[in-house]
Parts: structure tokens; C-alpha cells; sequence
């Protein structure tokens, strides 16, 4: 079940990594336009309306992204099929549909199928799709049925699926979005609080993988919430819609890179040159683009309960934006690029204050962090014993081991293909790896045995960290160039 949600989280990357494109072209069209939604100055129009058209179509986005990544193979078949599933509920459940199923009046329909059109349909939807494909994608049919067999046997399939899921959701649905709502309402209800405690279990989450399971509550339309939409929208409530992003924006922008430096000032003199890279990636990657994990992951297993406090700093953040009701938006996540893109957005309110929070975050990350690792010793990058480094400089010496194997001079020139093949080294080489996919940072591998794992050899490659579940999976960090990493991974294993 565990592994289950984890892939589930993984899938979710794929459509949520089509919002900054949306970011960007509302941003762009509020800031030529800032009051009148595009009505003024038809360029505004035509962007705003490009980027909404995004925004509109989530339930879709999530139903391939979905189909996609929880599928074998990535197969466009897995996606053909879920949009042929989602537009057969989508359509059998409108409420013009509804009322001619059930005889009666269009405006007795429960008002839950006037949203039917949502996310967490479309992750249904997708979860159906991913299923029909691994199952039936190599079917055989008889010699006079032989054209629908194999792929396209299963966007056929999926129809049929999707109108029993629809027969179901006639029944279920208003009991399931009446709960939905109630949730929201309940969140919604605990106001800044609520911020906070999601805020807090967002980065709580991320060890493990599934806080975009999380986010997908309190950022799109399943429980009503819908705080990214919203804010892009003139259904937003200024000061209030955005709450649930806009405390993100202190901790990412400014208190990761401030833990980033005070880890680099705790490193020992004589590594300080060798981790200097690490940090300053990641400090930039965190301030621009809001990905943080890079940082994260530096201090997350070899001090849980520094990286507790992390999570209670973005819970506090969170509850102080929220408190105080300065809000900005963004359509990836909390870095300065959509911050900067949501300042003309009518709906921001007091967004400057984010950064007065921000400086305070900073200082705040940088002093915690010093004074826990030096009072504790905690071993951070640059901070390993005289072993351990003895240990890093041989293998990354003259010397013949297996780091060397894999960064002969025949390798491609592709400067991704030697960490690509440390990397399948380092899980246990081809024959252990029965799937790999990735999110926003990570390598994600489903392994035939998980103990074949070489962590040390994974650091040395570059890997910011590993983490293994049950007795199959494991995640390798790589940072913001993992789709690079990936490609050359599934090269080399295909």
C-alpha cells in the first residue's frame, strides 16, 4: 500500500509540472494588465485566456499523468485511454446527462455533478487506465479481431471501465463530494491554523515521497479548496485565497539557502572547496524555482530532528502569511520566479512582507543550523571523520575500483551517461532493476532486492541521499537534472 502511494505521488509530477507554463502566461497577462483580468488591453486577454484554458483542464492533466506514471511502460496508449475514460465520465455524468438518467429536472441534479470535472476524478480515472494498460496492452484477439489487440485493445477497454465507473459514481459520487466539501470547509474553518498544519506535514511528507498527494487537497479542486486555481481567478478572496501557498515563499526562498550556508561555514576547512558546489546548487535551485530538496536531503536522515524543525519553521511560516493575510500565488512552487510572476496579480495582498518574513527566515535557518551542528556534531556534507574522507579521496583517485569501471574514456560523450552508469552500479546493476521513473528530484527504482543497494557508491557518485522502503524500492536524489540522469539511465538499460 505503502509503494502504491508513493507511485501515486510520483504520477502526480507529471501534471503539476504543467502549471508553470500557466504561471507564466497569467503572470505576464496581470502584469500588462493588473485590474481588468485582460478586459483592458486584448494582448493581457489573449494570455490570461491561454493560461486559464490550463487551469480549466486539470482533471484531465491528472487523469494522464496519472495513466502515465503508474503504467509499465509510459506507454501512449496509458493516455489515449485516459482521455477517452475521463471525457466517457466527464460527459455521462453532466448534469444535463444526470437529470435525463434519472428523470428528473435539471436544477434537482445534486449540485456535486455540476463538478465532475475534477482532479480527483481524473486520478481515477488514470489509476483505471494505468491497470487496463499493464494488464491487456499485449492481449491477443482472435485472427478476425487480430487489429484491436495489444495497445489499441486498451482505450476500448477503458470505455467500457469508465462507464461502469460512471454507473458507480451515479450513486457514490454525491456522498463522496458532499465529504470532500465538508473537509475543506473543515480546513478552511481552522484558517491560519489549518495553513499551518498543512504546511507542516508538507515537508513531513517529503522523506517518503507523497506530500503531493497532500498538496493536491489543498491546491486543486478535491476538497473545494482549489487555492492555485482560485488565486489565478476573480473567485478568489483577496488577503485569504493564496494561503495556502504564500508561506512557502519564506522558507524556500530564504530559509533553506540560509541553512545551505550554514552548513557549508560548519564544513570542515579542508572539504569546504569540495561541497561548495552542492550547496550553492541548491541554495540557487531553492531560491529561484522553489525545489528544495537538493538542500533537504543534506541534513534530512543525519538529522531527523533538525529536519523536524525545518518542518515546524514551514508550518509557522505558513500560519504567520496566513495570520496576517499576505498572500502571493504560483503555478510550480514557492522561488522567485513566481513570486515575481504573481506580484501584479490582483489578488495579492501585501505580497512585500513575504520578503521582510523572508530575511527573517533567513537568519533565523542560518543561526538554528549552525548552533545544532556544532552542539551536536552532526556529520553534514563537509563534516564526514578523517575515515570517511580518507575513504572519498581513494575513490576518487588514480587507483582501479568500481567507481573507475564506469568512467572509462569509450563511455558516450554525454555528460550525464557516467553518473547514469554509477548510478545502475550503484542499485545493483541492470539485472536488479525491474522499473524506474523519476519526479522532480529523484530517481525512483522498484528493485528485484533492495539490499543489493550501495549507498556509499550512490554519495560518491553525487547522489544527495538514498532511501529504501520495504524490501523492493528505492530513491536516489539527484537534484534538479534528474529527467537528464533518467534519460541516460533507461539508455542504458534499454
Amino acid at each position: 500500500m505503502f509503494s502504491f502511494l508513493q507511485r501515486i505521488g510520483r504520477s502526480l509530477m507529471l501534471p503539476v509540472a504543467v502549471l508553470p507554463a500557466a504561471a507564466l502566461l497569467l503572470g505576464i497577462g496581470y502584469w500588462i494588465d493588473p485590474t481588468g483580468w485582460g478586459a483592458n488591453n486584448p494582448v493581457a486577454g489573449f494570455l490570461i485566456k491561454a493560461g486559464s484554458a490550463i487551469l480549466d483542464h486539470l482533471g484531465m492533466l491528472f487523469a494522464i499523468g496519472v495513466a502515465l506514471g503508474m503504467s509499465k511502460s509510459k506507454d501512449g496508449a496509458a493516455a489515449l485511454a485516459a482521455v477517452v475514460g475521463f471525457m466517457v465520465v466527464t460527459t455521462v455524468l453532466s448534469t444535463a446527462s444526470v437529470a435525463n438518467l434519472m428523470g428528473i429536472a435539471p436544477e434537482q441534479v445534486n449540485k456535486g455533478f455540476e463538478k465532475i470535472d475534477n482532479v480527483f476524478v481524473g486520478i481515477l480515472v488514470g489509476l483505471i487506465a494505468a491497470w487496463t494498460f499493464n494488464k491487456f496492452h499485449q492481449t491477443e484477439l482472435p485472427a478476425a479481431l487480430a487489429f484491436f489487440s495489444g495497445r489499441r485493445l486498451v482505450p476500448i477497454l477503458v470505455s467500457f471501465f469508465a462507464m461502469l465507473l460512471s454507473l458507480v459514481l451515479l450513486f457514490v459520487w454525491p456522498f463522496v463530494f458532499g465529504a470532500l466539501v465538508s473537509f475543506g470547509e473543515w480546513m478552511l474553518g481552522l484558517g491560519a491554523v489549518g495553513a499551518g498544519l498543512f504546511g507542516f506535514f508538507n515537508r513531513l511528507l517529503i522523506p517518503v515521497g507523497l506530500h503531493h498527494a497532500l498538496n493536491t487537497v489543498f491546491w486543486f479542486d478535491v476538497a473545494g479548496i482549489d487555492d492555485i486555481k482560485k488565486f489565478q481567478s476573480k473567485d478568489a478572496v483577496k488577503g485569504v485565497t493564496g494561503m495556502y501557498q504564500a508561506g512557502f515563499f519564506p522558507v524556500m526562498m530564504f530559509g533553506v539557502p540560509g541553512a545551505a550556508l550554514a552548513m557549508y561555514h560548519s564544513a570542515k576547512s579542508a572539504r569546504k572547496k569540495a561541497v561548495a558546489g552542492i550547496f550553492l546548487a541548491g541554495a540557487v535551485s531553492a531560491f529561484l524555482t522553489g525545489v528544495t530538496e537538493p538542500v533537504e536531503f543534506a541534513f534530512m536522515f543525519v538529522a531527523p530532528a533538525l529536519y523536524f524543525v525545518h518542518a515546524v519553521l514551514t508550518g509557522l511560516s505558513m500560519f504567520i502569511a496566513a495570520s496576517f493575510h499576505w498572500t502571493a500565488g504560483f503555478g510550480f512552487s514557492a522561488g522567485f520566479i513566481d513570486y515575481l510572476l504573481s506580484l501584479k496579480n490582483p489578488n495579492a495582498n501585501h505580497p512585500l512582507m513575504l520578503l521582510v518574513l523572508g530575511v527573517i527566515y533567513f537568519a533565523l535557518y542560518y543561526i538554528i543550523f549552525r548552533f545544532a551542528i556544532k552542539v551536536l556534531d552532526i556529520k553534514t556534507p563537509g563534516r564526514e571523520s578523517d575515515e570517511e574522507i580518507a575513504a572519498m579521496a581513494l575513490s576518487e583517485g588514480d587507483e582501479v575500483g568500481p567507481a573507475d569501471e564506469v568512467t572509462a574514456d569509450n563511455l558516450s560523450s554525454n555528460k550525464y551517461d557516467a553518473l547514469a552508469q554509477r548510478v545502475i552500479q550503484g542499485v545493483g546493476g541492470p539485472s536488479n532493476i525491474e522499473h524506474m521513473t523519476n519526479c522532480a528530484t529523484r530517481l525512483r527504482f522498484e528493485l528485484k532486492n533492495n539490499r543489493l543497494v550501495d549507498e556509499q557508491l550512490l554519495k560518491q557518485a553525487g547522489s544527495a541521499g538514498v532511501i529504501k522502503t520495504g524490501q523492493k524500492n528505492a530513491q536516489v536524489i539527484i537534484g534538479t537534472h534528474v529527467q537528464q540522469v533518467a534519460d541516460a539511465v533507461e539508455h542504458h538499460l534499454k
